[in-house]
């Protein structure tokens, strides 16, 4: 079987590419033509299916050039196909891993074996065969039977020069996922630390449950929301930015300990650490305040990780970084004194963290007073040096609208963050359940709103209808799932981490060759 000009050492052109998509539809016109069916709605073998892993398992003893005598079935994609003499030799590709098909014109026969020289690279197949160890030591299988289950009109990316194009690999994912093996290994990793995450609160007795992706009021979060119009109902609705108002809504109804892993979505700019569509966990737990969560945090964390990276140790950024607890804690103020020249305390006044604010060219926003300037002044010199882990503590009342006051701090609340690699990957606090000073809290965010600033929180008449009720003392607590997964496999885009992050609209160079 001659090799396709597809298979070759060098790039394929877009020349090459077209001239590849013409001859494949002309095999796709003839296949057609003689009644045979190139998309299949199954393939159905007597034993089932056996995954390519479970096959490598089963036969890893099997002596080089022996047999098995046992007859298996496989389904995946052709990757590769090889001619030597009267033998074809295909590499297939399933969802686990890779097996070596084999065709002999003895064995299965001439028009069968001269059919397969119209399979293509990419195509996907179905066999059946006897299993065996060739003399070079690759399981296979003794194909004795085969069948194109779905025809492929387009080349894959050019096996040699592998498939290295940034942009191109996150438009086409489901590319990058067959040619990259480390593309597959960072979606297994997040799916087992997402699995790990739910295993971990099942087990200590959290339900799971789910709230509105489309609200009324975008609560929660400072963070300017998406906006949408329901025609039936004739309102405007808006895009979740958090599901905390409405999880809290649910400790008022007697749950006392609740979770969702959830997709949240804010209209703000796109970076390495930001995707306008994310995944959070945020979990409450009735009766425990925000000292209880760090301890929960570093629990959870650290186990998560251990479990989907395989160590507490990962590397990220040219750093090892220990996820084994104790972590450091340090209040927000007590950070900003120990990383970096500045010194404050509690009761520094405004005027004085003004004077330096403008010494570090940190822009103070109308309206921002000093918990934002502290606030301010500590992810400008301190945020990005917080390497190993680090529980940073005491935030802010004024960016801290849902938090409850820490009563020997004024101008401060029980609210922490967990930071990990330079980022914020956790926020957790004691809940604010008074509903007077809530409201006083909605009124003063309301008003920075009314004076321009899109992230203030709006004021949520039904939330604070339900405070009043009764809400009892918790503790609340949101994870980054996608910056944890980039911490644990080393990720320092989270692009890597997102199975279809958001792009700009292509301009046409990164996208498929289209034939006339």
């Amino acid at each position: 079987m001659p090799q396709s000009s597809e298979n070759g050492p060098g790039a394929v052109t877009g020349e090459q590419e077209n001239e590849i998509i013409k001859a494949r539809r002309a095999k796709l016109e003839t296949l057609l033509a003689s009644g045979a069916e190139p998309y299949k709605s199954k393939f159905g073998a007597p034993g089932g299916l056996s995954p390519s892993k479970d096959l490598c398992a089963r036969f890893k003893d099997l002596e080089n050039g022996s047999s098995s005598g046992e007859t298996a079935s496989v389904a995946g994609r052709i990757m590769a196909i090889r001619e030597h003499g009267k033998a074809t030799f295909a590499d297939l590709k399933d969802s686990t891993g890779k097996i070596q098909l084999l065709l002999r014109q003895n064995v299965i026969g001439d028009e069968a074996y001269s059919g397969f020289h119209e399979v293509d690279i990419g195509d996907i197949v179905g066999a059946t065969g006897t299993v065996l160890r060739s003399k070079r030591g690759e399981l296979s299988i003794s194909i004795e039977s085969y069948e194109l289950l779905s025809k492929s009109i387009r080349p894959l990316p050019e096996k040699w020069h592998g498939f290295k194009d940034t942009e191109q690999r996150f438009r086409q994912r489901y590319l990058d996922l067959l040619m990259n093996e480390e593309a597959r290994r960072v979606l297994d990793t997040r799916s087992r630390l997402i699995s790990e995450l739910r295993r971990f609160l099942d087990e200590r007795g959290f339900v799971e449950v789910e709230t509105p992706i489309l609200q009324p009021l975008p609560g929660g979060a400072a963070a300017k929301p998406f906006k949408t119009f329901h025609n039936t109902l004739g309102m405007d609705l808006y895009m979740r930015i958090a599901p905390e108002l409405y999880l809290k809504r649910l400790l008022v109804g007697g749950y006392d300990k609740v979770y969702e892993l959830n997709r949240n979505f804010r209209n703000e700019g796109i970076s390495t650490r930001h995707n306008p569509e994310f995944t959070m966990l945020e979990a409450y737990q009735a009766y425990v305040d925000y000292h209880f969560l760090m301890n929960f945090l570093e629990e959870m964390i650290s186990t998560v990780v251990e479990a989907s990276a395989g160590s507490l140790v990962v590397k990220f950024e040219g750093n090892e970084i220990d996820f084994s607890p104790p972590w450091k804690r340090l209040s927000m103020v007590e950070a900003i004194n120990r990383f970096s020249e500045i010194e404050l305390d509690y009761s520094t006044d405004e005027a004085a963290l003004r004077r330096i604010a403008g010494r570090q060219e940190l822009e103070i926003p109308p309206g921002a007073g000093r918990g934002w300037i502290i606030a301010g002044l500590f992810e400008k010199l301190v945020e990005g040096k917080l390497v190993q882990p680090a529980i940073i503590h005491s935030f802010p009342e004024e960016i801290s609208p849902l938090a409850r006051k820490d009563p020997d701090l004024p101008g401060f609340t029980e609210r922490f963050e967990v930071f990990v690699g330079g980022q914020e990957i956790a926020n957790a606090f004691s809940e604010l359940t008074d509903p007077m000073d809530q409201r006083r809290r909605f009124e003063v965010q309301a008003g920075k709103k009314a004076a321009g600033d899109d992230e203030a929180h709006p004021l949520d008449e039904d939330f604070l209808t339900a405070l009043e009720y009764g809400m009892p003392p918790a503790g609340g607590l949101g994870v980054g799932i996608d910056r944890l997964v980039m911490l644990a496999t080393g990720k320092r885009n989270i692009k890597e981490v997102i199975i279809f992050p958001h792009m700009r609209p292509s301009s046409g160079r990164h996208g498929p060759t289209s034939v006339e």
